[in-house]
């Protein structure tokens, strides 16, 4: 019995040793080893890392097909004193209410702050029309000329935004509605508690929407900061003011802009 086991042992040996090329004779670590590298079929992309802007000057932050996209930022263009007595004022005073907006599906829903408008033309967005408002605060008036003075621009329109408190934001967004042109100059002045000013650039048309590795710059508005958006800003950048999970006060953010006409469709509605 023994025997016949041994024997079988034996057989199935010789027949392993048959099948095993020469090359692999000897210990593994004495086996010839061949290591090709092959590259990914997709890149390995990196995700950018945000930038902070807080010192005052001028920021070319991006240059492309569109054109140039650049900002001007001017910490301290109203002094402690003059911004505490006008963000007071300005907070009791303008007739600040809760705008009703309205999604691609029609959906209706309250605007997470509260607005006014002033200018000679209606401003629709958000698929919502704001209307005309000639009568101007004399704190605004004053404001728009010290801004059109410092930037070189003229404005016909404010839109004012009151943040109550944290909890109140604006989303990702971009100001490109027909009204306002091509290329807007948008003038933004900061009253109040420092909000975090958000933009990210639009993703490749390749990335199909993707906003995950886009360039980001992140930017803390301080009380009587002027900040200006010239350029393709509105073109290839997205901005927003998000939600905040800490203690925040009140603060007035004044948008200056250049309205114009809407072109009218034959039926007479506005393109929206």
């Amino acid at each position: 019995m023994f025997s016949a086991l041994k024997n079988e042992i034996n057989r199935v040996e010789t027949a392993v040793s048959q099948d095993v090329p020469s090359s692999a004779a000897g210990s593994w670590k004495n086996a010839p080893r061949s290591f090709e590298f092959h590259q990914p079929a997709d890149p390995i992309r990196e995700i950018p890392v945000e930038k902070v802007i807080e010192n005052a000057g001028d920021y070319e932050i991006s240059q492309g097909p569109s054109g140039v996209s650049r900002l001007r930022l001017i910490p301290g263009f109203l002094q402690q004193e003059e911004a505490d007595w006008m963000f007071s004022k300005l907070l009791a005073e303008l007739p600040w209410s809760q705008k009703t907006n309205f999604r691609m599906m029609g959906d209706a829903y309250d605007e997470p702050r509260l607005t006014c408008w002033y200018g000679d033309l209606p401003y629709t967005y958000s698929r919502s029309a704001m209307q005309p408002n000639t009568q101007w605060h004399p704190v605004l008036s004053t404001l728009r000329l010290a801004v059109e003075q410092k930037s070189g621009h003229k404005f016909n329109s404010l839109l004012c935004n009151l943040y109550r408190d944290g909890k109140d934001s604006i989303g990702w967004h971009s100001d490109n509605e027909p009204s306002l042109g091509p290329e807007p100059i948008i003038a933004s002045l900061s009253l109040g508690d420092t909000r975090v000013f958000s933009l990210r650039k639009q993703p490749l048309p390749e990335d199909k929407g993707d906003y995950t590795y886009v360039e980001r710059i992140r930017i803390p508005l301080t009380h009587g900061t002027l900040l200006l958006m010239e350029g393709c800003m509105q073109v290839d950048w997205q901005h927003q003011v998000a939600k905040e999970y800490h203690d925040r006060g009140p603060r007035i953010n004044l948008t200056f802009r250049t309205i114009y006409p809407e072109p009218e469709r034959p039926s007479g509605r506005f393109v929206r």
